[in-house]
């Protein structure tokens, strides 16, 4: 029997709210990604938190011929966006038996609401758009273990393989610095496990992912608005992490963010540290 949008969307959502692991798909796979994101569409329903922002991954090469895309989205919830104003670890959850990742990342900070239906946009017109570019971190994760093992259908399905945002300091003039100028460079328990920065980003670093979600979301009738945040791709690459363990990325010059990962409670338990972006 085929699964529904709304049938794998409730299992998802749900395994989230339980803070517990999906040892399977949900049903059957989406046939494209248009379909992936009618899941998606369903799920933000069901959960029905306030979006701040939209998380802007690469799909793999092997992958990007079969979806005729280079990068995919997902949203990113109230509950689960963070700021390292007051220093010190920020904490978040990890499903066991799930998967979960840390990630460095370049987000912008729109100034001003996007025009709604305008989905061809220049690199220029986007820049205008912007308030500010900050360093930060997702934190990847979901039920599924194999979510990136089985393609970007799937990683679409589940919020974008998204579960929240570590937003850091702004980086100051950015509009007059380079993309070889943001290095950045990602620890987990004290080891280096990746380095690279905003040129490490493909098909036009930062400002070409915020082009693109610029496009993306207008033809979804979700035009991005002042406020909103958009992390633009895995700086250092994405790195597993596993409850108990503590990631730090350093943004050579431009502030550091520290992480604990730990293990994911029902979200009738969570106490969350959720607050308004800027």
């Amino acid at each position: 029997m085929t699964s529904s949008p709304r049938d794998i969307a409730q299992k998802f959502v749900g395994a989230r709210r339980e803070g517990k692991a999906l040892p399977d798909y949900p049903g059957e796979i989406p046939a494209d990604l248009s379909a992936s994101y009618r899941v998606q569409e369903q799920a933000i329903a069901l959960l029905g938190e306030d979006i701040v922002g939209w998380k802007i991954g690469r799909v793999a090469p092997d992958w990007q011929e079969r979806v005729r895309e280079e990068r995919l989205a997902g949203p990113i919830f109230k509950p689960e966006l963070w700021q390292t104003k007051n220093a010190g670890d920020i904490v978040f959850q990890v499903y066991e038996g799930g998967f979960a990742a840390v990630e460095a990342e370049y987000v912008y900070r729109l100034g001003a609401d996007a025009p709604a239906g305008k989905t061809d946009w220049s690199a220029d017109e986007a820049a205008a758009i912007v308030a500010a570019l900050h360093i930060g971190v997702e934190c990847a994760g979901s039920p599924l273990a194999t979510i990136n093992d089985l393609g970007p259908k799937v990683v679409v399905s589940d919020f974008g393989n998204n579960h929240g945002l570590i937003l850091g300091p702004e980086i100051p003039n950015w509009r007059t610095l380079k993309d070889q100028d943001l290095r950045c460079e990602t620890f987990i328990d004290g080891k280096k496990v990746g380095a690279g920065g905003a040129a490490s980003i493909p098909s036009g670093g930062p400002m070409g992912a915020l082009v693109w979600v610029l496009g993306h979301l207008a033809a979804r009738g979700r035009p991005l608005k002042a406020g909103q945040l958009v992390t633009t791709g895995a700086a250092t690459g994405i790195h597993d992490i596993v409850a108990g363990q503590k990631a730090r990325v350093d943004f050579d010059g431009f502030g550091e963010i520290s992480c604990v990962a730990v293990k994911a409670i029902a979200a009738e338990n969570r106490r969350t540290a959720a607050v308004e972006p800027g």
